[in-house]
């Protein structure tokens, strides 16, 4: 019977026990307050209801400046609220989470960045009073000086604004405060604050509501009336959501640092440890261009502090003022103008010299023995000393221009040059990567081939040599004789039938006069066949001219132009001119000397060189036409060659040419 019974309420226990948990989840619902039925929840600022979502850890999102406001006592809002109300101004003054979120800022955490603005109050308020009643703007405005820079002259923010009221660059070019190296007119308090008040009267005359020019000399004026613009509506709090950050929170510190320094006293901001600060009679020093160190003047005035001038002159940024620097005028407290009348202006400008300015003494030079060469040091050498001249050297590279042309590649142009592509790039300023356009103009230097040192420029160091080397004149003699000595047998061993130069007497001068004008003559007369230097060509660049091109290179004009056969001193860009008398034709006579130095050149050997030059085939000449080019451009760089002549040579049937196109110029 027992059995039965629990086979029976089995099934109905567990479907109870079951039933228990699904009822414990179901979410209580909170009771309702007692005036429930009287007084809207939303208006009931003593209760604040915070749900949990349904199943979920998270708890919704709920902005700083509001929680905060709901964490502070009600009594706190209330009195900050009715104190922030009761300001007589017209600045902006409004009461919300975001100023009292900021008013507890800096009369709870930040007390210490309050009392050290306290502590400058009486020292800049009275002169931002003066220029706001002068400009007829409100005098709360002063604190906006406060936000900007904590009323520290030579504040510099991060990106570049400078001084009390914190202008940008390009403004105080507007209002016009001057800077430069020495003086920077933005951490002038008198200077900046005139230039703040004009700035201001202008953005209300654009805006007319305070609380939009606050946000607007912050963010700019062309930005908030953007922002106007595309919005559509009107004041600062309904385009608040709109606005960056720093320019969201720019008025609300505003009102809130209004509200901290009027009410300074109540929150017990004041301290007997602040050490305040208060204007004094100052006293002006006209510089009038002379170079003044005010460190000096410090010093004599009996500072024990050598900068305590600088922070009266903020405004300068270095110590010193050059000499004929503009006409400056230097703010001096009045209590040291009876230390300064006791000299006369010259003396006190010549105590006060900056060290640069000061003139420096001569470097000694040591004294000369006779007979005594001093050794040759780095600071004998600045001086001028003797020292062994090296010889001039030679370029190392030729400078060209390359035009590109379609399909060519940096790589490309760097290998028909013998070049690196990062040198390509170097001389270029063209980026990694970066293709080229046709037509675009590249500077390359190819290095120039080495050239073996001149008998001339051999001389030439031969006799830069200093006297030390002299006792070293029989190895000098020696190569001499050596070289002497294959001229000699040279032309002796051409011509087996040459006779012998007949040895002097020992007594006799004349003989030896005479063997040593026979030996002279050999020499000259073999020199331009053993080294004639070939006869370079120079290719005009633009800029050029005549004079320009001999004087570089110690050569007339009249010798070019009689080397070249021109009939004018004018030159083309691009023509070739030659910088050598051209080799004398086989046709000409040869000279006495070349007929006394060689007897014996056989007919055979004479009649070879002759019939050389005619067996060779020259090839014909061809010119790439460049942009700019004519037919008669390209007529003047080539001697014989006229307009009739080209077009004669290329089949052209008018003067057109096209850059790229290839001409013949001869053939």
């Amino acid at each position: 019977m027992k059995k039965s019974l629990l086979r029976a309420a089995a099934p109905v226990l567990l479907a109870f026990s079951l039933a228990r948990p699904g009822a414990a989840q179901v979410r209580p619902s909170l009771p309702l307050p007692p005036n429930a039925g009287t007084v809207p929840a939303a208006e009931d600022s003593m209760q604040v209801q915070l749900e949990l979502l349904p199943d979920s850890l998270v708890v919704a999102p709920v902005d700083s400046s509001k929680l905060l406001w709901m964490r502070t006592p009600p009594e706190l809002r209330d009195l900050v609220g009715d104190r922030i109300m009761c300001f007589e101004t017209d600045v902006p003054h409004a009461f919300n989470p975001s100023v009292l979120a900021f008013v507890r800022l800096f009369t709870e955490r930040q007390r210490g960045y309050t009392q050290r603005v306290l502590e400058r109050e009486n020292l800049y308020f009275p002169l931002f009073e003066k220029y706001l009643t002068k400009y007829n703007l409100p005098t709360d405005l002063k604190y906006l000086a406060v936000v900007e820079s904590a009323l520290i002259p030579t504040a510099k923010s991060r990106v570049g604004a400078t001084g009390l009221w914190q202008f940008m660059g390009p403004t105080a070019n507007d209002l016009r405060l001057r800077r430069d190296d020495w003086v920077d007119e933005r951490m002038n308090p008198e200077k900046a604050t005139e230039a703040a008040c004009k700035h201001l009267r202008y953005l209300y005359g654009v805006f007319h509501d305070w609380e939009l020019v606050l946000a607007a000399y912050n963010w700019g004026a062309g930005n908030m009336q953007r922002v106007l613009r595309r919005t559509g509506k009107k004041t600062y709090w309904d385009v608040h959501a709109n606005l960056p950050a720093e320019t969201r929170n720019y008025v609300p510190t505003f009102t809130a640092i209004m509200y901290a320094m009027k009410y300074a006293k109540e929150h017990q901001l004041h301290s007997p440890t602040l050490r305040y600060q208060y204007a004094e009679t100052m006293d002006t020093l006209q510089l009038g261009g002379h170079a003044f160190d005010l460190t000096r003047l410090a010093r004599a005035c009996g500072y024990p502090d050598s900068m305590t001038l600088m922070r009266q002159n903020p405004e300068l940024r270095k110590p010193w003022l050059p000499e004929g620097y503009r006409p400056y005028t230097v703010q001096l407290p009045a209590a040291v103008r009876p230390a300064l009348a006791l000299v006369d202006r010259a003396t006190l400008f010549d105590y006060c010299r900056p060290p640069a300015e000061l003139p420096t003494l001569l470097a000694p030079r040591p004294v000369r023995i006779s007979g005594v060469e001093p050794f040759p040091t780095r600071t004998l050498l600045a001086n001028g000393a003797p020292r062994e001249a090296t010889p001039d050297e030679q370029p190392r590279y030729r400078r060209l221009r390359h035009t590109v042309r379609r399909g060519e590649t940096i790589a490309s142009v760097a290998a028909r040059y013998e070049v690196s592509q990062a040198q390509v790039r170097r001389w270029n300023e063209l980026r990694k990567g970066q293709p080229l356009t046709p037509r675009r103009q590249l500077v390359l230097f190819v290095p120039l081939p080495p050239t073996a040192p001149t008998e001339t420029s051999a001389v030439a160091s031969a006799a830069r040599r200093p006297a030390t080397m002299e006792s070293r004149a029989p190895q000098v003699g020696k190569v001499g004789v050596l070289r002497t000595t294959p001229l000699i047998a040279t032309s002796t061993a051409e011509d087996p039938t040459a006779p012998e130069p007949t040895k002097p007497e020992r007594g006799s001068r004349s003989g030896a006069k005479a063997t040593r004008s026979e030996n002279t003559e050999v020499v000259r007369a073999t020199a331009p066949d053993t080294a004639e230097p070939a006869a370079e060509e120079y290719v005009v660049r633009r800029g050029d001219f005549l004079e320009k091109i001999g004087r570089e290179r110690g050569i007339t004009v009249a010798q070019l132009m009689a080397w070249n056969n021109l009939s004018s001193v004018a030159v083309m860009p691009g023509q070739k001119i030659l910088l050598h008398a051209p080799a004398q034709t086989d046709d000409a006579p040869p000279t006495a000397a070349l007929a006394t130095a060689q007897p014996t050149r056989t007919a055979s050997s004479a009649s070879a060189s002759r019939t050389e030059p005619t067996s060779k085939v020259l090839p014909p000449k061809v010119y790439l036409v460049q942009p700019g080019d004519t037919l008669y451009n390209i007529s003047r760089r080539y001697q014989g060659v006229t307009v009739e002549k080209l077009r004669r040579l290329n089949n052209l049937k008018s003067d057109d040419v096209k850059p790229g196109q290839k001409l013949l110029v001869a053939s």
